[in-house]
């Protein structure tokens, strides 16, 4: 097991459940609004974002919400509108993230940037901050407001868009803002968890969740704590095994979701009905 300094050990068990809980929250409505390609491209603008960070040595963190922010303005009028040519958009911009990321990547010259390319990959304990944290705690308690302030309106978005539309509600408003937010949370759980792997950590809580429940309020406020809970056990299970913690907190997260699957009521309901049938 890694013997770390108290500090570090706070610092980074905070960092890890404010980021689950982030994540997670965000992850509700980007599986309940069929966004996860917009997610997905969203985690690698991130990504390409603090590459770039690292390649002109600009904090990482800024470089990613810009471009993250710069991802969203694109990618919002994608989400409201579901048309045939929707993964065609998204498959071009996460293409070219990806590779954008890579070359910044590449061209960043040293050891250090190598160290903090790697970082960057796969995440790191030693990488998060105090600073880091206290823009998460921001960030989750902005997600938290924005539930309960607008919760009848996100909830009407959620149902039926067409519907929440009729009923005046802005929905190509409240759609910018949810994929803004997610873009602000990937951005800062990318030095824990890493680029590669910080879009599982919206996923696959929710998709939990989802596995057990049918109320959207339950759905609410159990992804987050299963999005706590896994962060917290694959960082338990990084400084028992060495393995970077973003692998950890992934794996443990698959694992929860594999299990869900398999005891899923939702599953033995749907399987008895067309037994029935």
């Amino acid at each position: 097991m890694i013997s770390l300094p108290m500090t570090l050990l706070v610092t980074a068990s905070l960092g890890a459940i404010l980021a689950g809980l982030s994540c997670s929250i965000a992850g509700v409505f980007v599986v309940r609004l069929n966004m996860a390609s917009i997610g997905f491209c969203m985690s690698h603008a991130a990504f390409a974002g603090a590459a770039f960070g690292v390649l002109v040595e600009i904090d990482p963190l800024i470089t990613a919400m810009l471009f993250a922010s710069v991802a969203a303005v694109f990618l919002a009028p994608v989400a409201n509108r579901a048309r045939l040519n929707t993964d065609v958009v998204i498959g071009i911009m996460f293409s070219l993230m990806i590779a954008l990321a890579f070359i910044f990547l590449n061209l960043s010259p040293g050891e250090a940037a190598s160290g903090a390319a790697l970082r960057i990959l796969w995440g790191s304990i030693f990488a998060i901050s105090e600073y880091d944290v206290l823009y998460l705690a921001i960030l989750s308690t902005v997600i938290l407001g924005f539930v309960v302030l607008f919760y009848k309106e996100i909830l009407a978005l959620l149902f039926n868009r067409k519907l929440a539309e009729a009923a005046g509600i802005n929905t190509y408003m409240f759609t910018l803002v949810i994929v803004f937010m997610t873009g602000l949370a990937v951005s800062l759980s990318l030095k824990l968890v890493g680029g590669l792997l910080v879009y599982a950590l919206i996923i696959n809580p929710t998709s939990t969740a989802y596995q057990f429940f049918w109320d959207f309020k339950k759905i609410i406020i159990f992804s987050p704590v299963i999005g706590v809970v896994s962060c917290i056990a694959g960082f338990v299970f990084s400084l028992e095994t060495d393995f970077p913690i973003g692998a950890s907190i992934v794996i443990v997260s698959a694992l929860a979701l594999a299990f869900a699957i398999a005891i899923s009521p939702k599953r033995r309901t749907a399987k008895g009905n067309a037994q029935a049938t």
